[in-house]
């Protein structure tokens, strides 16, 4: 397996190369040069799979140049009852006959970002060990990935975080999960603005190739491919334990960010695993519903970004939907380089009207958007007729989804956190506390650490010089 641009420059490059790298050198984002995928025999043999022996079956296929001696054991340690809190990683809790969810949020975090990134850190640990390289990631978060990507990260040699946050829009638990860390290699930085800034500093520092290269800067924010690889794992077990055979098809209702999350299950379809269809779920901040529901791309400016209850995605310009277009457009990276030029230039680019919106609905992916009120609704049914609680995530992921519901279709809705993340919300919708899991109890009275900048890459490049004490 060998990694291209999205936007057609540069040579096919290993895995391991581009592990510790975001962005391409031309501004774009790493892709397979081939969607791997799985015969009928082979997807009949991985339905008795656990979650261990699947990943590594499928992972290997993006993964090849790290032997599986080496590749298996990394697998094994990160995907353990002690981490996920069982054997099943990710186990499926039905709400009835055809409706399920299943749970991603068990993991040392709360929230669906430790299934790739536990994987990620020990992975950067073995790529780094091997090379003898150190490495300062530097990386944006709208709420969750902050605080998965620092645990991950959390006494990994060689390795120092920079983690950007918008200053006051995250959740006062996620707040204090990424600001109470005490580690000297682990920098929280909030910036006076909104998830968009963070990202394009995070891309503007990795478009400087000097800066970037003299600085060993790399990222574990969902542009990383493997991220999004480690991801496709839970859509297989997500279908095997919904289906009795792999005749049947799957809806997936996925509440969407970054685009991250659902790029796995679209990558998951294309390795041939029977999904029907991926429900895309938004907030308030709809940009992506608007595209799949009109052909318009519309990015907004970052003061018409919403501050929602549900505040990991309350983004306006989701990365991985360059890696969507890269498919969609018939993986021409010249005609991706021309869209996203049109999206610097003139704010947008529409589709309507050209072959490229009519392949959209045979891409699987529909779209939906839910509202503070829509989330407080399906909180409260959901607890009233499953004696389930599911956080303002899950709950735009459970709207849309059963808004797209089709009898009999199963339909699986993934959870991307716990509730305890978000128990202001809970509060409001169930007028009681949410269970926090032990060791969380007292989270928002421990001490902070964290600097408040200016929504400024150069400013955040002096702060990253300052906390390198030398040139590696």
């Amino acid at each position: 397996m060998r990694y291209i641009s999205t936007r057609g420059g540069g040579e096919p490059r290993d895995f391991s190369d581009i592990l510790l790298e975001g962005l391409t050198p031309d501004g774009g984002l790493f892709v397979p040069d081939a969607a791997p995928r799985f015969s009928a025999s082979q997807l009949a043999r991985m339905r008795g799979m656990g979650y261990r022996d699947l990943a590594f079956m499928i992972l290997s296929r993006f993964i090849s140049d790290i032997p599986s001696w080496d590749l298996r054991p990394l697998i094994d340690r990160t995907y353990t009852a002690a981490i996920f809190g069982s054997e099943e990683i990710t186990p499926v809790r039905t709400l009835e006959p055809g409706l399920h969810i299943q749970c991603l949020s068990n993991g040392p975090s709360l929230a669906f970002k430790d299934l790739a990134l536990q994987l990620v850190g020990d992975l950067f640990e073995y790529v780094l060990a091997k090379g003898g390289l150190r490495l300062n990631i530097v990386g944006a978060t709208s709420g969750d990935t902050g605080s998965a990507a620092e645990l991950a990260m959390l006494g990994k040699k060689g390795i120092r975080v920079f983690m950007l946050s918008p200053f006051e829009r995250m959740s006062p638990f996620q707040t204090a999960q990424m600001f109470s860390l005490v580690d000297p290699n682990i920098f929280n930085i909030a910036v006076r603005g909104v998830f968009d800034d963070c990202q394009d500093i995070v891309k503007a520092i990795g478009n400087d190739l000097e800066f970037k290269a003299r600085y060993h800067i790399g990222t574990v924010n969902s542009i990383n491919w493997a991220r999004v690889a480690a991801q496709v794992v839970y859509y297989f077990k997500g279908y095997f334990a919904v289906t009795r055979s792999n005749d049947e098809e799957v809806d997936f209702a996925v509440p969407a960010g970054n685009f991250g999350n659902i790029y796995a299950g679209f990558l998951a379809r294309m390795m041939g695993l029977p999904i029907r269809r991926l429900i895309l779920a938004t907030n308030e901040n709809n940009v992506l519903d608007e595209f799949f529901r009109t052909g318009r791309y519309r990015p907004r400016k970052s003061s018409e970004v919403v501050a929602t209850s549900s505040p990991s995605m309350d983004i306006s310009r989701a990365s991985n939907f360059e890696r969507y277009m890269f498919d969609l457009v018939g993986r021409d990276g010249a005609k991706v380089k021309a869209l996203w030029k049109q999206l610097d230039t003139k704010g947008e680019f529409d589709l309507s009207g050209t072959e490229y919106f009519e392949r959209v609905q045979k891409t699987g992916i529909v779209s939906g958007s839910s509202t503070h009120a829509d989330r407080l609704e399906i909180i409260q049914e959901v607890w009233r007729e499953y004696g389930v609680m599911i956080d303002t995530h899950t709950a735009d992921g459970v709207g849309v989804g059963l808004e797209h519901r089709e009898m009999g279709v199963p339909l699986v809705c993934l959870e991307t956190a716990l509730p305890a993340k978000f128990d202001a919300t809970i509060r409001e919708a169930l007028g009681r506390e949410p269970v926090r899991p032990v060791g969380f109890e007292n989270l928002e009275q421990l001490p902070q650490r964290f600097e408040v900048m200016e929504a400024d890459v150069e400013a955040v490049k002096r702060f990253i010089v300052a906390n390198v004490p030398e040139v590696q």
